[in-house]
């Protein structure tokens, strides 16, 4: 251990102990945007220890520009911003200077200009944008709404998009005239979440895409000229679309489907006889993503194999694999062929490099590095690789984790358990700020699992938590704890659950659950309450979020919540916790955070709490990040009793 937790051990003593009988008074502070209520300063030895860490940035890849530059995101400063790159290892200009972090972009096709996104505090009420490279723009939406889903016209004079207003789960597809920006007409009405995906080259139809759940979508197809819309390849069984692209000549859609498979295929659907052709059809993993050249000569795509990324690249007019692209290993975050089809991006974060943007010639089959991003002084050659494991919980079944552990330890290790969110998400092997500080500063062992209902593993994994069997993912991490038992350099006294959303609820539910064999808990906006959960959520999640958790509505379901919800637990958490939460979080709302720290200071729980007054779900402003980190650290040396390193 370095010599920050020296600095702040006596700091920290009269806040460290069990809890009290009777509640503390609250030590509350304000500064600027953040509120924190019993939270140390950090002294200047956990800021520096921290600033290399926090001072790593990426790059990601939004789009190609018609001159075969590109436009990626990037923060300079407190947040990330729109630039463009004019070739591999240029200089990234900035586009955009606002406070708000731009969320995305996409160009305008066979121009210089694009739309970009962005919202106001995190409350993802995201408003579209019309912009050049002078930097001008021009708002396409208006407040109160939610834009997503942006499509252009064949002919490049129209952007088509999905449009959400408050208090209604319901989409329409709105449309506006590039040239001349006004109101944006109404294309059509829709039910639930729909958004456009691409454009019949006619300029006819519009393919759609409706999201049920993780395990459910539908495709429809919208004639513009009647406003109708009709269901492509309607299935009695559930079928989980993702993605859709028109083929150049009209007469077939390539999408992502696992109809007839436990994972996602490249399948090409004929519209004429809805037969459908797997175009990866013997693949262990699934497919995460692809893009097809604007000829249609060309599929680039993207597996997920147990985590960790590969691309192939098919000759789509002989069925032939081109030359693969060499990549370090690492978690693809874009793929895009450039206008002309030369080149294919491909967004890649790797454990040592937060996220760059390479190209990869088709016809030389050279591979550029586009840009550089900076790790903050931080030595790349020293970073932790995290090493993937399994073990088995109570059921038998396996749980995949990656597992970061400081270099040279020679003691046995206490142990952070960092759950992910979703539910329907997965922790793979990109780069992580937080594991690599954990493990590389405080000298602490980083265990990311991947418990049942995480993505990447196939519909069948991914269905293992739904409704009743919420808990059973809860058993996961108990068995976790059993399985670090096991481990010759962990220490089993010294075990903290940390995670953030449904990696929120997590937390507390295993602090119900297995607080006399934990230090403590770290949770970012999670559920405390079901019910409050989904009576409070944004209306345009909310059916969405039954589908997976169940219906509040349905007496049953509402029983069992009432027995899970860690609200209703919340007596058996024993040990500290450290809580914090966006104050315009649309997903969990602030309320979520509110009661479980209410209840927990009642019963003499010793509780931190953060609240960022700008921020939603997640906390995407440098100098709010900042001080998460420093809470964090502060809250994890105390709870795992870290000393100095002699």
């Amino acid at each position: 251990m370095r010599r920050t937790a020296a600095s702040v051990a006596v700091l920290l003593f009269c806040l460290a102990g069990a809890a009290s009988a009777e509640p503390a008074a609250v030590q509350r502070r304000e500064v600027g945007n953040q509120i924190l209520e019993n939270v140390p300063d950090a002294p200047a030895e956990v800021r520096e220890g921290l600033r290399r860490y926090q001072n790593a940035r990426a790059a990601s890849f939004q789009d190609w520009l018609a001159d075969g530059s590109m436009l990626v995101t990037t923060r300079f400063g407190s947040t990330n911003q729109l630039h463009r790159v004019t070739a591999p290892g240029a200089d990234r200009t900035q586009l955009t200077f606002f406070d708000e972090p731009v969320a995305g972009a996409q160009t305008v096709p066979g121009s210089d200009r694009f739309v970009f996104t962005k919202d106001r505090g995190g409350d993802e009420w995201f408003q579209l944008h019309l912009a050049g490279l002078d930097g001008r723009d021009v708002a396409l939406t208006e407040a109160g709404t939610r834009n997503q889903g942006l499509v252009f016209s064949p002919d490049r004079k129209t952007a088509i998009w999905s449009r959400q207003v408050k208090g209604s789960a319901n989409s329409d597809i709105v449309a506006v005239d590039l040239d001349t920006p006004a109101e944006p007409r109404v294309l059509f009405k829709g039910e639930g979440q729909v958004q456009p995906l691409d454009v019949s080259p006619d300029g006819r139809t519009v393919l759609l895409g409706r999201y049920v759940s993780a395990a459910e979508s539908k495709r429809y197809l919208l004639d513009l000229s009647t406003g109708v819309a009709k269901e492509l390849a309607a299935s009695k069984d559930k079928v989980a679309w993702e993605g859709g692209v028109f083929t150049p000549d009209g007469k077939s859609v390539l999408m992502l489907s696992d109809r007839g498979s436990d994972v996602k295929r490249l399948v090409r659907l004929d519209l004429a006889t809805a037969k459908e052709t797997a175009l990866t059809p013997d693949l262990k993993w699934g497919v995460e993503s692809f893009d097809l050249s604007e000829d249609g000569n060309l599929l680039a795509y993207a597996v997920n194999e147990d985590g960790y990324s590969t691309v192939s690249i098919l000759d789509l007019r002989t069925g032939r694999a081109l030359p693969q692209p060499q990549l370090p290993t690492g978690v693809i975050g874009g793929l895009a062929f450039s206008p002309d089809g030369g080149k294919l991006a491909i967004g890649l974060s790797t454990p040592s490099t937060y996220g760059d943007v390479w190209a990869w010639d088709v016809a030389t089959g050279r591979l550029d590095r586009w840009t550089n991003s900076e790790l903050g002084g931080l030595d790349a050659a020293a970073l932790v690789e995290p090493q993937l494991v399994r073990f088995k919980s109570f059921d038998g079944l396996s749980v995949p984790a990656f597992v970061y552990k400081p270099r040279g330890a020679t003691a046995k290790l206490p142990v952070i358990i960092d759950i992910h969110g979703g539910p329907e998400s997965q922790t793979r092997p990109g780069f992580n700020a937080g594991a690599q500080y954990f493990a590389g500063e405080l000298g602490v062992a980083v265990i990311q699992p991947n418990v049942r209902g995480s993505d990447g593993y196939g519909k069948k994994y991914l269905s293992l938590d739904n409704a009743e069997k919420r808990e059973d993912s809860v058993k996961d991490i108990g068995a976790l704890l059993d399985w670090i038992k096991t481990q010759p350099d962990l220490d089993p006294e010294r075990v903290v659950v940390y995670g953030q959303s449904y990696g929120g609820y997590m937390s507390l539910a295993v602090m119900t659950h297995y607080s006399d064999r934990l230090a403590g808990g770290v949770e970012r906006y999670g559920i405390s309450n079901f019910v409050s959960f989904l009576e409070n959520t944004e209306a345009y999640r909310r059916d969405l979020r039954r589908v997976e958790y169940g219906d509040e509505r349905d007496p049953k379901m509402r029983a069992v919540f009432e027995k899970i919800s860690p609200l209703k637990n919340v007596g058996k958490i024993r040990k500290p916790m450290l809580v914090m939460q966006g104050s315009n979080d649309p997903r969990v709302p602030q309320s979520e955070s509110d009661q479980v720290v209410r209840e927990l200071r009642a019963n003499g729980v010793d509780t931190w709490y953060v609240v960022f007054k700008d921020e939603g779900h997640g906390f995407l402003k440098k100098a709010n990040n900042d001080r998460r980190r420093e809470a964090e650290a502060l809250f994890l040396q105390k709870v795992l009793g870290l000393t100095p390193k002699q």
